[in-house]
């Protein structure tokens, strides 16, 4: 047999030229994103361009682990970062300290050296390695399945997401808290648990959020009173359902983002020709940007390259072998396809508005940071696999 031994021959090009592309699109629509009047003189495509620089040398770095190396720093990285959350969460917030708050949400690290991080965007990728470690360890345990040893490992699942879920719901983030559900459902789905649970459970969640919505609009004394939700979270409720009638408060980016959108009708107005301002169009509303300068054509587009880059994914998941490393894809699977239907999703009125960034196109570097790392886990779990398999063919 022949055996590919040489380290190009395991290596994923397609996913690599896939980010690639995602990289350029990224960066043409950051740089006209900027304008002066905006941001001042800082050139966030440039700043996005070293990003990348660095993120491919996390990716370069992560593959030189084999998955057996992951599974055993799951635990540790899932707890360093609770150990973040929880230091940002105690450490004072304000101008010039520690602790960074923005709109009323405290979710910035200010680190000597480092620069400014968002924890909870780290511990995202930490979260996947930790659910997925417990799920493999679960089935390693626990050879015959039972409807009690089901139970057991929603139990499992159901505490290691809420202790991460609890400190980020106190800076607030709702948008993060979704992803971290998202995550969640697909490993469940995935795990082997019994449609007899999974049905009624996922009844029930559905049935919940139903309910939480019909409260948020019929009922916010009771949500704001009794069960802690706070006023501005009502209030994306309604500027998504109605923003004409918050025209100047938070609805006000949304119409923007419409507006930019239906403005670039079939072929955008190029490179540099968007007219409509649009706050932070760089980041949570890069999307907007795209549909403006390259119209209906250019979006899709964009949308294509994440379907192939999901389907892709998909393909290497199901090639996998190695339980951990099944789980540690879907759960890098859920985590991209949730930001991109959210991001997109809220620029066209489809869902609310929740400050998520759409994946390797969208400005940040802790964003960057943390989907580099978690491709970077799927460019390892195929490198080695590779290897593996074909060495136990071989014997």
């Amino acid at each position: 047999m022949n055996l590919q031994k040489k380290p190009s021959d395991r290596f994923d090009w397609t996913l690599a030229f896939i980010l690639a592309l995602l990289a350029i699109v990224g960066i043409f629509a950051i740089a006209s994103a900027q304008t002066a009047e905006q941001y001042g003189p800082i050139n966030f495509a440039l700043l996005q361009v070293r990003w990348y620089v660095v993120g491919s040398l996390i990716i370069a770095a992560t593959i030189y682990l084999e998955p057996e190396q992951y599974k055993k720093l799951a635990w540790p990285l899932y707890g360093f970062g609770i150990l973040l959350l929880l230091f940002l969460m105690v450490a004072p917030g304000g101008a010039g300290q520690i602790a960074e708050i923005r709109m009323g949400a405290k979710r910035w690290l200010n680190l000597p050296v480092i620069g400014r991080i968002q924890p909870s965007e780290f511990i995202k990728t930490f979260f996947i390695l930790g659910m997925a470690r417990l799920v493999s360890k679960h089935q390693e345990i626990h050879l015959n399945k039972t409807m009690k040893t089901d139970f057991l490992l929603l139990g499992k699942i159901g505490l290691t997401l809420i202790v991460p879920l609890f400190f980020i719901a106190e800076q607030p983030d709702l948008g993060t808290s979704l992803v971290f559900i998202a995550v969640t459902v697909a490993v469940i789905l995935v795990a082997g648990i019994s449609w007899k649970i999974i049905v009624p459970l996922f009844a029930g969640g559905a049935a919940l959020g139903a309910s939480l919505l019909w409260m948020a609009v019929y009922a916010q004394d009771f949500m704001e009173n009794v069960l802690g939700f706070d006023r501005y979270q009502f209030r994306r409720v309604y500027s998504w359902l109605d923003p004409y009638s918050y025209p100047s408060d938070e609805g006000y980016n949304l119409i923007q983002a419409m507006t930019a959108i239906g403005s670039g009708e079939l072929s955008g107005k190029g490179f540099h020709g968007r007219e409509v301002y649009i706050p932070e169009n760089h980041t949570d509303f890069i999307f907007s940007v795209i549909g403006e300068e390259y119209g209906f054509i250019g979006s899709c587009i964009v949308i294509f390259l994440y379907f192939i880059l999901i389907f892709h994914l998909t393909k290497v998941a199901l090639e996998l072998k190695d339980p951990f490393s099944v789980y540690v894809c879907t759960g890098v699977i859920a985590m991209i396809a949730f930001h991109v239907f959210e991001n997109i999703g809220m620029n066209i009125q489809l869902l609310p508005i929740t400050g998520i960034p759409l994946p390797f196109v969208s400005y940040g570097g802790s964003s960057l940071f943390s989907n580099m790392l978690a491709i970077g886990l799927i460019f390892s779990m195929k490198f080695h696999h590779r290897t593996y398999m074909f060495e136990s063919e071989e014997e």
